[in-house]
Protein backbone atom coordinates (compact mmCIF):
# COMPACT_ATOMS: atom_id res chain seq x y z
CA UNK A 1 0.00 0.00 0.00
CA UNK A 2 1.45 3.20 -1.13
CA UNK A 3 1.61 5.71 1.87
CA UNK A 4 -0.55 8.97 0.79
CA UNK A 5 0.47 12.17 1.83
CA UNK A 6 -2.15 13.80 3.76
CA UNK A 7 -5.78 13.18 3.87
CA UNK A 8 -7.53 16.62 3.78
CA UNK A 9 -5.52 18.95 6.01
CA UNK A 10 -4.16 16.21 8.31
CA UNK A 11 -0.35 14.91 7.28
CA UNK A 12 0.02 11.03 7.37
CA UNK A 13 2.88 10.08 9.82
CA UNK A 14 2.36 6.30 9.11
CA UNK A 15 0.55 3.62 8.84
CA UNK A 16 -0.74 2.40 12.22
CA UNK A 17 -3.02 -0.95 10.58
CA UNK A 18 -5.79 -2.08 8.69
CA UNK A 19 -8.62 -4.67 8.33
CA UNK A 20 -10.64 -6.23 5.93
CA UNK A 21 -12.88 -2.69 5.25
CA UNK A 22 -10.02 0.05 6.71
CA UNK A 23 -6.66 1.34 7.19
CA UNK A 24 -6.08 3.14 9.89
CA UNK A 25 -3.25 5.86 9.70
CA UNK A 26 -1.43 8.04 12.47
CA UNK A 27 -1.49 11.74 11.32
CA UNK A 28 -0.61 15.17 12.45
CA UNK A 29 -4.00 18.24 12.62
CA UNK A 30 -1.36 20.98 11.36
CA UNK A 31 -3.90 23.37 11.94
CA UNK A 32 -4.11 22.32 15.97
CA UNK A 33 -0.50 21.04 16.26
CA UNK A 34 -1.89 17.50 17.56
CA UNK A 35 -1.48 13.73 16.18
CA UNK A 36 -4.65 12.13 15.66
CA UNK A 37 -5.87 8.94 13.90
CA UNK A 38 -7.58 8.84 10.49
CA UNK A 39 -9.30 5.66 9.53
CA UNK A 40 -10.40 5.22 6.13
CA UNK A 41 -12.66 3.14 4.05
CA UNK A 42 -10.18 0.88 1.81
CA UNK A 43 -9.99 1.48 -2.21
CA UNK A 44 -12.31 -2.05 -2.49
CA UNK A 45 -15.25 -0.93 -0.89
CA UNK A 46 -15.62 3.02 -2.31
CA UNK A 47 -18.63 1.79 -4.72
CA UNK A 48 -20.08 -0.58 -2.12
CA UNK A 49 -23.19 1.61 -0.73
CA UNK A 50 -24.18 -0.40 2.28
CA UNK A 51 -20.40 -0.43 3.32
CA UNK A 52 -20.10 3.11 2.66
CA UNK A 53 -23.76 3.49 5.12
CA UNK A 54 -22.09 1.50 7.79
CA UNK A 55 -18.55 3.13 7.69
CA UNK A 56 -19.97 6.38 8.27
CA UNK A 57 -22.47 5.20 10.39
CA UNK A 58 -19.54 4.27 12.94
CA UNK A 59 -18.87 7.66 13.31
CA UNK A 60 -22.57 8.96 14.19
CA UNK A 61 -22.32 5.90 16.95
CA UNK A 62 -19.09 7.20 17.92
CA UNK A 63 -20.56 10.97 18.41
CA UNK A 64 -23.28 10.11 19.96
CA UNK A 65 -21.60 9.14 23.59
CA UNK A 66 -18.67 11.58 25.34
CA UNK A 67 -16.62 9.39 27.36
CA UNK A 68 -12.81 9.08 28.08
CA UNK A 69 -13.59 5.10 27.55
CA UNK A 70 -14.98 5.26 24.24
CA UNK A 71 -12.72 6.75 21.31
CA UNK A 72 -13.90 10.19 19.98
CA UNK A 73 -14.67 11.27 16.21
CA UNK A 74 -13.49 14.42 15.74
CA UNK A 75 -13.83 14.89 12.29
CA UNK A 76 -15.21 13.43 9.43
CA UNK A 77 -14.12 13.72 5.62
CA UNK A 78 -13.65 12.57 2.19
CA UNK A 79 -10.50 11.67 0.75
CA UNK A 80 -9.27 13.15 -2.94
CA UNK A 81 -10.17 9.70 -4.39
CA UNK A 82 -13.65 9.78 -2.66
CA UNK A 83 -13.62 7.38 0.24
CA UNK A 84 -14.87 8.60 3.63
CA UNK A 85 -12.72 8.76 6.91
CA UNK A 86 -12.88 9.73 10.26
CA UNK A 87 -10.68 11.25 12.36
CA UNK A 88 -10.20 9.89 15.58
CA UNK A 89 -8.74 9.75 19.32
CA UNK A 90 -5.18 8.48 18.51
CA UNK A 91 -4.38 5.13 21.26
CA UNK A 92 -0.72 5.66 21.70
CA UNK A 93 -0.29 2.65 23.88
CA UNK A 94 -1.81 -0.33 21.50
CA UNK A 95 -4.37 -2.64 22.11
CA UNK A 96 -5.39 -5.27 24.77
CA UNK A 97 -4.22 -7.72 22.03
CA UNK A 98 -0.88 -6.99 21.73
CA UNK A 99 -0.71 -7.31 25.85
CA UNK A 100 -2.58 -10.92 25.61
CA UNK A 101 -0.11 -12.26 22.90
CA UNK A 102 2.47 -11.33 25.34
CA UNK A 103 1.04 -13.29 28.15
CA UNK A 104 -2.11 -13.11 30.65
CA UNK A 105 -2.54 -10.38 32.45
CA UNK A 106 -2.42 -9.68 35.90
CA UNK A 107 -5.76 -10.19 38.11
CA UNK A 108 -5.27 -6.28 39.24
CA UNK A 109 -4.70 -4.54 35.66
CA UNK A 110 -7.22 -6.94 33.90
CA UNK A 111 -9.75 -5.77 36.54
CA UNK A 112 -8.19 -2.05 35.79
CA UNK A 113 -8.75 -2.11 32.21
CA UNK A 114 -12.67 -4.12 32.17
CA UNK A 115 -13.52 -1.50 34.56
CA UNK A 116 -12.47 1.28 31.74
CA UNK A 117 -14.29 -0.67 28.95
CA UNK A 118 -17.21 -1.25 30.79
CA UNK A 119 -17.70 2.24 31.76
CA UNK A 120 -17.30 2.94 27.70
CA UNK A 121 -20.22 0.00 27.05
CA UNK A 122 -22.29 1.35 29.55
CA UNK A 123 -22.30 5.22 27.99
CA UNK A 124 -23.08 3.37 24.83
CA UNK A 125 -26.06 1.49 25.94
CA UNK A 126 -27.17 4.15 27.77
CA UNK A 127 -27.21 5.92 24.32
CA UNK A 128 -28.89 3.03 22.62
CA UNK A 129 -26.14 2.16 21.12
CA UNK A 130 -24.73 -2.14 20.89
CA UNK A 131 -21.44 -2.21 20.06
CA UNK A 132 -21.58 -5.91 18.75
CA UNK A 133 -17.54 -6.71 18.50
CA UNK A 134 -16.56 -6.21 21.73
CA UNK A 135 -12.86 -8.27 21.38
CA UNK A 136 -9.12 -7.45 22.44
CA UNK A 137 -8.26 -5.93 19.49
CA UNK A 138 -11.06 -3.53 19.77
CA UNK A 139 -9.72 -2.44 23.13
CA UNK A 140 -7.27 0.36 23.00
CA UNK A 141 -5.13 2.38 25.13
CA UNK A 142 -4.04 5.97 25.50
CA UNK A 143 -1.50 7.65 27.32
CA UNK A 144 -3.18 10.48 30.43
CA UNK A 145 -1.18 12.72 32.59
CA UNK A 146 -1.26 10.32 35.74
CA UNK A 147 -0.54 6.63 33.43
CA UNK A 148 -3.28 5.44 30.63
CA UNK A 149 -6.60 4.56 29.89
CA UNK A 150 -8.43 2.01 28.26
CA UNK A 151 -10.77 2.66 25.67
CA UNK A 152 -13.26 0.95 23.22
CA UNK A 153 -13.17 1.65 19.70
CA UNK A 154 -14.41 0.63 16.20
CA UNK A 155 -17.81 0.29 16.20
CA UNK A 156 -18.01 -0.65 12.65
CA UNK A 157 -20.53 -3.40 13.60
CA UNK A 158 -22.72 -1.19 16.02
CA UNK A 159 -26.50 -0.90 15.70
CA UNK A 160 -28.72 0.74 17.19
CA UNK A 161 -30.52 -1.03 20.16
CA UNK A 162 -34.39 0.15 18.02
CA UNK A 163 -32.40 -1.52 15.17
CA UNK A 164 -31.65 -4.38 16.94
CA UNK A 165 -35.81 -4.49 18.23
CA UNK A 166 -35.76 -6.91 15.14
CA UNK A 167 -33.77 -10.09 13.77
CA UNK A 168 -30.63 -8.97 12.46
CA UNK A 169 -28.23 -10.66 10.44
CA UNK A 170 -25.34 -12.69 11.81
CA UNK A 171 -22.12 -11.56 12.62
CA UNK A 172 -18.97 -10.61 15.09
CA UNK A 173 -15.82 -12.67 15.76
CA UNK A 174 -16.03 -16.39 16.07
CA UNK A 175 -14.23 -16.34 19.79
CA UNK A 176 -16.10 -13.25 21.73
CA UNK A 177 -19.34 -13.01 20.17
CA UNK A 178 -22.94 -14.17 21.87
CA UNK A 179 -24.75 -17.11 20.75
CA UNK A 180 -27.99 -15.04 20.44
CA UNK A 181 -25.84 -12.79 18.05
CA UNK A 182 -24.87 -15.93 15.84
CA UNK A 183 -28.23 -16.71 15.40
CA UNK A 184 -29.42 -13.49 14.77
CA UNK A 185 -31.94 -12.93 17.40
CA UNK A 186 -33.05 -10.25 18.71
CA UNK A 187 -30.34 -8.29 20.55
CA UNK A 188 -30.08 -6.04 24.03
CA UNK A 189 -26.90 -5.11 25.72
CA UNK A 190 -26.65 -8.89 26.91
CA UNK A 191 -25.02 -9.41 24.03
CA UNK A 192 -22.03 -7.10 24.42
CA UNK A 193 -21.52 -8.32 28.28
CA UNK A 194 -21.08 -11.55 26.78
CA UNK A 195 -18.18 -10.62 24.95
CA UNK A 196 -16.91 -8.19 28.15
CA UNK A 197 -16.84 -11.44 30.14
CA UNK A 198 -14.91 -13.04 26.98
CA UNK A 199 -12.92 -10.36 26.97
CA UNK A 200 -12.00 -11.16 31.03
CA UNK A 201 -11.30 -14.75 30.10
CA UNK A 202 -8.67 -13.69 27.81
CA UNK A 203 -6.58 -11.34 29.42
CA UNK A 204 -6.55 -13.66 32.88
CA UNK A 205 -5.86 -17.00 30.55
CA UNK A 206 -3.87 -15.83 27.43
CA UNK A 207 -6.68 -17.03 25.34
CA UNK A 208 -10.26 -16.99 24.57
CA UNK A 209 -12.71 -18.77 26.66
CA UNK A 210 -13.86 -21.63 23.33
CA UNK A 211 -11.48 -20.27 20.64
CA UNK A 212 -14.23 -20.57 17.97
CA UNK A 213 -12.81 -20.21 14.62
CA UNK A 214 -16.28 -19.75 12.82
CA UNK A 215 -19.68 -18.71 13.74
CA UNK A 216 -20.90 -22.31 13.24
CA UNK A 217 -18.45 -22.91 15.87
CA UNK A 218 -19.99 -21.12 18.15
CA UNK A 219 -23.54 -22.16 18.33
CA UNK A 220 -21.47 -25.95 19.07
CA UNK A 221 -20.30 -24.56 22.19
CA UNK A 222 -22.05 -27.03 25.04
CA UNK A 223 -21.11 -25.98 28.79
CA UNK A 224 -18.89 -23.88 30.86
CA UNK A 225 -15.12 -23.24 29.23
CA UNK A 226 -12.23 -24.80 30.90
CA UNK A 227 -11.69 -23.48 34.19
CA UNK A 228 -9.02 -20.29 34.79
CA UNK A 229 -8.12 -21.72 38.47
CA UNK A 230 -6.38 -24.68 36.08
CA UNK A 231 -4.51 -22.14 33.95
CA UNK A 232 -3.67 -19.94 36.76
CA UNK A 233 -3.58 -20.97 40.97
CA UNK A 234 -3.93 -17.08 41.95
CA UNK A 235 -7.05 -16.63 41.18
CA UNK A 236 -9.81 -16.61 43.48
CA UNK A 237 -13.00 -19.10 42.82
CA UNK A 238 -15.11 -16.17 42.99
CA UNK A 239 -13.85 -14.23 40.57
CA UNK A 240 -14.32 -16.93 37.35
CA UNK A 241 -17.60 -17.26 39.01
CA UNK A 242 -18.40 -13.49 38.05
CA UNK A 243 -16.84 -14.56 34.50
CA UNK A 244 -18.73 -17.58 34.01
CA UNK A 245 -21.90 -16.07 34.96
CA UNK A 246 -21.51 -13.38 32.42
CA UNK A 247 -20.77 -16.27 29.70
CA UNK A 248 -23.70 -18.18 30.63
CA UNK A 249 -25.34 -19.34 26.88
CA UNK A 250 -28.68 -18.56 28.37
CA UNK A 251 -28.38 -14.39 28.36
CA UNK A 252 -31.13 -14.66 31.28
CA UNK A 253 -28.52 -16.33 33.26
CA UNK A 254 -26.16 -13.11 32.40
CA UNK A 255 -25.40 -9.63 34.68
CA UNK A 256 -27.63 -7.37 33.72
CA UNK A 257 -25.75 -4.52 32.62
CA UNK A 258 -22.18 -4.18 32.16
CA UNK A 259 -21.62 -1.87 35.13
CA UNK A 260 -22.83 -4.78 37.30
CA UNK A 261 -20.55 -7.08 35.86
CA UNK A 262 -17.46 -4.62 36.18
CA UNK A 263 -18.65 -3.92 40.18
CA UNK A 264 -18.78 -7.54 40.83
CA UNK A 265 -15.60 -8.42 39.23
CA UNK A 266 -13.94 -5.67 41.34
CA UNK A 267 -15.43 -7.31 44.67
CA UNK A 268 -14.33 -10.89 43.81
CA UNK A 269 -10.98 -10.44 43.07
CA UNK A 270 -10.94 -8.76 46.61
CA UNK A 271 -10.83 -11.93 47.67
CA UNK A 272 -7.33 -13.14 47.00
CA UNK A 273 -5.84 -10.30 48.74
CA UNK A 274 -4.36 -10.57 52.40
CA UNK A 275 -5.69 -8.47 55.14
CA UNK A 276 -4.20 -5.12 55.71
CA UNK A 277 -4.41 -5.46 59.69
CA UNK A 278 -4.74 -8.34 61.68
CA UNK A 279 -4.35 -6.72 65.22
CA UNK A 280 -6.75 -5.44 67.21
CA UNK A 281 -10.82 -6.34 66.50
CA UNK A 282 -13.27 -3.82 66.55
CA UNK A 283 -17.25 -4.32 66.90
CA UNK A 284 -17.79 -1.97 64.05
CA UNK A 285 -17.41 -4.06 61.11
CA UNK A 286 -16.80 -1.06 58.46
CA UNK A 287 -13.86 0.62 61.20
CA UNK A 288 -11.94 -3.09 60.51
CA UNK A 289 -12.61 -3.20 57.48
CA UNK A 290 -9.24 -4.46 55.31
CA UNK A 291 -7.81 -1.42 53.49
CA UNK A 292 -6.30 -3.37 50.71
CA UNK A 293 -8.78 -6.09 50.44
CA UNK A 294 -11.40 -3.69 49.55
CA UNK A 295 -9.95 -0.87 47.21
CA UNK A 296 -10.90 -0.35 43.99
CA UNK A 297 -8.72 0.32 41.44
CA UNK A 298 -4.83 -0.23 41.51
CA UNK A 299 -3.35 2.31 39.00
CA UNK A 300 -1.60 5.89 38.21
CA UNK A 301 -4.29 6.69 36.02
CA UNK A 302 -7.70 6.40 38.98
CA UNK A 303 -5.53 9.71 40.63
CA UNK A 304 -5.22 13.46 39.81
CA UNK A 305 -2.28 15.36 41.19
CA UNK A 306 -0.97 18.51 41.36
CA UNK A 307 2.11 20.34 42.72
CA UNK A 308 2.34 22.14 45.47
CA UNK A 309 4.40 25.19 46.78
CA UNK A 310 7.30 22.52 47.68
CA UNK A 311 7.52 20.35 44.62
CA UNK A 312 9.22 17.83 46.53
CA UNK A 313 5.00 17.86 47.84
CA UNK A 314 2.47 16.59 45.95
CA UNK A 315 -1.75 16.96 47.10
CA UNK A 316 -3.11 14.19 45.34
CA UNK A 317 -7.30 13.92 44.39
CA UNK A 318 -9.16 10.54 44.36
CA UNK A 319 -11.30 9.76 40.69
CA UNK A 320 -14.02 11.12 42.44
CA UNK A 321 -12.12 14.11 43.43
CA UNK A 322 -13.57 14.77 47.28
CA UNK A 323 -11.03 12.99 48.96
CA UNK A 324 -6.86 14.64 48.87
CA UNK A 325 -4.24 14.42 50.50
CA UNK A 326 -0.80 15.86 50.72
CA UNK A 327 2.64 13.56 50.64
CA UNK A 328 6.09 13.44 49.73
CA UNK A 329 6.47 13.15 45.78
CA UNK A 330 8.63 9.81 46.55
CA UNK A 331 6.31 7.99 48.03
CA UNK A 332 3.84 8.29 45.23
CA UNK A 333 5.35 5.37 43.18
CA UNK A 334 2.05 3.42 43.41
CA UNK A 335 -1.45 5.13 43.09
CA UNK A 336 -5.31 3.62 43.46
CA UNK A 337 -8.01 6.14 43.85
CA UNK A 338 -11.20 4.66 41.95
CA UNK A 339 -12.77 3.95 45.31
CA UNK A 340 -13.20 1.09 47.89
CA UNK A 341 -15.92 -1.14 49.46
CA UNK A 342 -15.55 -1.29 53.14
CA UNK A 343 -17.53 -3.56 54.97
CA UNK A 344 -20.81 -2.62 55.73
CA UNK A 345 -21.05 -1.04 52.68
CA UNK A 346 -23.37 -1.42 49.50
CA UNK A 347 -21.86 -0.12 46.86
CA UNK A 348 -18.54 2.18 46.08
CA UNK A 349 -17.23 4.81 48.40
CA UNK A 350 -14.50 7.24 47.48
CA UNK A 351 -10.92 6.01 48.83
CA UNK A 352 -7.26 6.04 47.61
CA UNK A 353 -3.93 4.27 48.34
CA UNK A 354 -0.67 6.02 47.86
CA UNK A 355 2.76 4.29 48.63
CA UNK A 356 5.88 3.28 47.77
CA UNK A 357 4.34 0.11 47.10
CA UNK A 358 0.50 -1.02 46.95
CA UNK A 359 1.65 -4.56 46.61
CA UNK A 360 3.92 -4.72 49.90
CA UNK A 361 1.50 -2.31 51.77
CA UNK A 362 -0.71 -5.68 53.42
CA UNK A 363 2.47 -7.65 54.03
CA UNK A 364 3.68 -7.94 57.79
CA UNK A 365 6.24 -6.02 58.64
CA UNK A 366 5.99 -4.19 55.97
CA UNK A 367 7.65 -0.72 55.96
CA UNK A 368 6.71 0.87 52.96
CA UNK A 369 5.73 4.69 53.46
CA UNK A 370 2.53 5.58 52.23
CA UNK A 371 -1.18 6.76 53.38
CA UNK A 372 -4.60 5.48 52.66
CA UNK A 373 -7.85 7.26 53.01
CA UNK A 374 -11.81 6.13 52.47
CA UNK A 375 -14.79 7.18 53.18
CA UNK A 376 -16.85 5.30 55.63
CA UNK A 377 -20.70 4.28 55.58
CA UNK A 378 -22.96 6.61 58.02
CA UNK A 379 -22.15 6.07 62.17
CA UNK A 380 -20.78 7.53 64.95
CA UNK A 381 -17.29 8.71 65.72
CA UNK A 382 -15.90 5.75 67.65
CA UNK A 383 -13.67 6.11 70.61
CA UNK A 384 -10.19 5.64 69.73
CA UNK A 385 -9.44 2.79 71.76
CA UNK A 386 -11.80 0.92 69.61
CA UNK A 387 -9.74 1.62 66.35
CA UNK A 388 -7.97 -1.67 64.66
CA UNK A 389 -4.70 -1.24 64.18
CA UNK A 390 -1.71 -3.72 62.58
CA UNK A 391 -0.42 -6.65 64.61
CA UNK A 392 2.90 -6.24 66.55
CA UNK A 393 2.41 -2.62 67.19
CA UNK A 394 2.69 -0.93 70.55
CA UNK A 395 0.00 1.73 71.32
CA UNK A 396 1.60 4.80 72.69
CA UNK A 397 -1.04 6.76 75.47
CA UNK A 398 -1.75 9.18 73.54
CA UNK A 399 -4.99 7.29 72.06
CA UNK A 400 -6.90 10.45 71.86
CA UNK A 401 -10.98 11.05 70.82
CA UNK A 402 -11.28 14.99 70.37
CA UNK A 403 -13.99 16.61 68.98
CA UNK A 404 -14.29 15.06 65.27
CA UNK A 405 -10.78 12.94 65.31
CA UNK A 406 -10.25 9.39 66.85
CA UNK A 407 -6.25 9.02 66.47
CA UNK A 408 -3.81 6.16 67.65
CA UNK A 409 -0.17 6.14 67.44
CA UNK A 410 1.47 3.07 66.61
CA UNK A 411 5.48 2.90 67.85
CA UNK A 412 8.07 0.53 66.11
CA UNK A 413 5.14 -1.04 63.27
CA UNK A 414 7.32 -2.32 62.50
CA UNK A 415 10.96 -1.53 63.95
CA UNK A 416 11.31 2.23 62.52
CA UNK A 417 8.29 2.95 61.39
CA UNK A 418 5.51 5.52 62.75
CA UNK A 419 2.10 4.69 61.74
CA UNK A 420 -0.81 6.47 62.78
CA UNK A 421 -4.76 5.32 62.42
CA UNK A 422 -7.73 8.19 62.18
CA UNK A 423 -11.24 8.21 61.78
CA UNK A 424 -11.91 11.98 61.26
CA UNK A 425 -15.85 13.72 60.44
CA UNK A 426 -15.74 16.22 57.94
CA UNK A 427 -18.90 17.99 57.64
CA UNK A 428 -20.71 14.73 59.15
CA UNK A 429 -18.64 12.34 57.06
CA UNK A 430 -16.46 9.70 58.40
CA UNK A 431 -13.16 9.27 56.79
CA UNK A 432 -10.77 6.76 57.64
CA UNK A 433 -7.02 7.79 57.56
CA UNK A 434 -3.85 5.23 57.89
CA UNK A 435 0.02 6.90 57.27
CA UNK A 436 2.72 4.88 57.85
CA UNK A 437 6.06 6.27 57.67
CA UNK A 438 10.24 6.14 58.62
CA UNK A 439 9.81 10.21 59.58
CA UNK A 440 7.57 10.54 62.27
CA UNK A 441 6.67 14.07 61.50
CA UNK A 442 6.41 13.55 57.80
CA UNK A 443 3.43 11.08 59.41
CA UNK A 444 2.17 13.00 61.33
CA UNK A 445 1.88 16.03 58.07
CA UNK A 446 0.36 13.94 56.20
CA UNK A 447 -2.29 12.87 58.35
CA UNK A 448 -3.20 16.58 59.03
CA UNK A 449 -3.15 16.87 54.94
CA UNK A 450 -6.08 14.59 54.26
CA UNK A 451 -9.40 16.31 52.93
CA UNK A 452 -12.84 15.66 52.78
CA UNK A 453 -14.96 17.97 49.92
CA UNK A 454 -18.35 16.76 48.91
CA UNK A 455 -19.56 17.14 45.15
Amino acid sequence: MVQPSHFGRYVVIRRLGSGGFAAVWLVRDEELDAEVAVKVLAEHWVDDLDVRRRFVEEGRFLRKVESPYVVGVHDIGTTDDDRPFLVLTYADRGTLADRIEAGPLSLADTVDVIENVSAGLQELHDRGVLHRDVKPENVLFRSTPTGERAMLGDLGLGKSLEAVSRVTMPGGTPAYVAPEQVRGDVLDPRADLYALAAVTYAALAGRPPYGAKTLAAVLAVDGPPASLRTVRDDLPAEVETVILRGLSQDREQRWPDARSYAEALRAASQASIPEAATGRSSARPWIAATIVAALLGSTAGYLGWQYGVNRQWVRVVDQQQVLSVELPRDWTQNRAGSGWQPQGATASLPGLLVSDNNNDWAKAGSTVSGVFAGVLPPGQLPDANNLPGPSGCTVSPEAITKDSTATVRYLGCPAGMTTYERVKQFQGQLVRIQVRAKDAAQAEKVLDSVDYKPK
